[in-house]
Parts: structure tokens; sequence; C-alpha cells
């Protein structure tokens, strides 16, 4: 019987301890779920390319979840991805501590950092997504948020036992079943800015390995980013990370062609150092 139509609750999968490698959504990496803004984002990101449609709203009160919250998703994609390497059942429903959480994805355990990742709980929550991703029988959208429910927990006296959280089947279904996955560097967690972290996740997602690089011009990343930013203002934060490399494991460099049109080029870097970007072979992505 399909989840769709079983009723049974879901069983209660707890949280695996010790420090493993952080595992992505290959989705979540490729298309503009999240607000790359530290500050409230309420209007909507609708991104459309050929038969992609991504739609993402948020609530006046909460706004759209950012790329910081998506760090609560990495952290529950490397959870069933280590369970299921294991052998492990796994479910949507994850019971864990907001410690395991927090230190995992490199954070503080303050109070403020812990009442950080209850409004990112809520942001998750509230957050409402229409997508085409994997929908195989026409232009249909699968409607979720990024949590369906989470609750704190406790014993009958009060003392706190941690949260429980449930997943949604989408997304649940692209890292258990499909493994549309890839680890990342633990170092990402560490990128300050929303820009930086969108860009990592993207090269991540399309550089891999390959020696020769990828191209993207910067018209498609703006669009792809589904950031607020005006184009000028987005090139411009794109030449300076490009200045700064501040992504690990990946070498960055802008080139203008005799128009003016801008592409950013990016290449993996041996793990030996940096090294200058090649100029020839790459492959080049533009919308």
């Amino acid at each position: 019987m399909s989840r769709e139509r079983d009723h049974t609750p879901l069983a209660r999968f707890r949280a695996l301890p010790g420090d493993f490698a952080p595992r992505d959504a290959q989705d979540l990496m490729a298309w503009p779920f999240f607000s790359l803004a530290k500050s409230r984002r309420t209007r909507p990101i609708d991104f459309r390319s050929g038969g992609v449609t991504v739609r993402v709203e948020g609530t006046v009160e909460h706004g759209i979840a950012t790329i910081w919250d998506a760090d609560v998703l990495i952290w529950a994609a490397s959870q069933w991805m280590q369970a299921r390497d294991a052998g492990l059942p796994t479910s949507r429903r994850i019971v864990t501590t907001p410690y395991e959480i927090l230190r995992f994805v490199g954070r503080g355990t303050s109070l403020r950092d812990y009442q950080r990742l209850r409004a990112a709980f809520d942001r998750l929550q509230s957050t409402s997504v229409a997508t085409s991703i994997r929908e195989n029988t026409g232009p249909r959208l699968h409607r979720f948020s990024w949590l369906n429910e989470w609750k704190e927990r406790a014993d009958r006296s009060g003392r706190p036992l941690g949260v429980e959280l449930i997943l949604p089947d989408w997304f649940y279904t692209g890292v258990v079943e499909r493994a549309l996955v890839l680890t990342i560097d633990p170092a990402y967690f560490r990128l300050s800015g929303g820009i930086e972290r969108w860009l990592y996740r993207l090269v991540r997602k399309h550089g891999g390995s390959q020696r020769a690089g990828w191209r993207f011009d910067f018209r498609h990343l703006h669009a792809k980013s589904g950031s607020q930013m005006d184009s000028a203002d987005f090139a411009l934060w794109l030449r300076r990370i490009a200045k700064r490399q501040p992504l690990p494991g990946y070498v960055l460099h802008v080139e203008r062609d005799r128009m003016t049109n801008e592409t950013l080029l990016f290449r993996r870097v041996p793990s030996a150092g940096r090294v200058p970007p090649r100029h020839c072979g790459q492959r080049r992505e533009s919308l």
C-alpha cells in the first residue's frame, strides 16, 4: 500500500549519534526553493524554465524559509542516508534534540541559537512549495511544506525530551527512495552569505569532479537563484565572490565576451590546494 493511502501512524526514526558526512538533496541544490536574504521575505519565488515550475510562498508572520533554514533539511537527508547505508529503517518522522541539529550544522548551542532554530522550524513549516519537479504525468504540481509538523517533546514531569519533526513525502522520496543526494563539504556551513551558500550548492550539483569545469552566464544564475536583487546588484555580488574565492573545493573565474556578457566559470580544486582555472573545454549551461 502506498504512503498516500496508508493511514497508520508513521514510525519514529531516532536520529543517529556521531559525526558523519553531510549530504544534500540534489533537487534542493539545483532550483530556487529558499530565500537568500536574512531579512524576512514575503514576496513569492516564482521560477519557470522549460518544464520546471517552482513556486514558493511564505506567511506574513514568518516569511519564506531561508537557505540557512535549509540546514535542517541537510541534516535530515544526512541522517536518512547514514541509516540507509547501515541497513537501518528510516521514517519521515524524526525524533532528535536541537543540540544534535545545531552541532551537526556547525552552530552554537546558546539560548539564542536554540531560539533561532525554533524560528527556522516555524518558517519551514509555514512555507508552501508547489513544484513540477519529479512529476512525470504532465504539467502537474506537487504541493507541500518543508515541515508537515514539528513539536517539542517532554516527559510527564515536564523535562524536555527534544523535538519531533515530520518531513514531507516529496523530500523523503527524493532522498531515501531515489538517493538523489550529494556529499557536501562541512565547510559549507561556515559560509555566511546567502548567495555564497546558494552558489556552492549549485556548483556542487553541476560541477562534480569534472576537470574542465562548468560555466553559467550571469543572467541564468540570477534567474535560477530566485533572488530579489536586481540583475546589476546580483552581478556585483558574483564578482565579489569570485574575487574572494570562498567556496570550499572550487575556484571561480569571471569571463566577459566582446558584448560585455559575463560568465562564471567554476571547477573543482585538487585537495592539495587551489590552482588557477583553465579556459578551455568547459561545459556551459545557459537559460
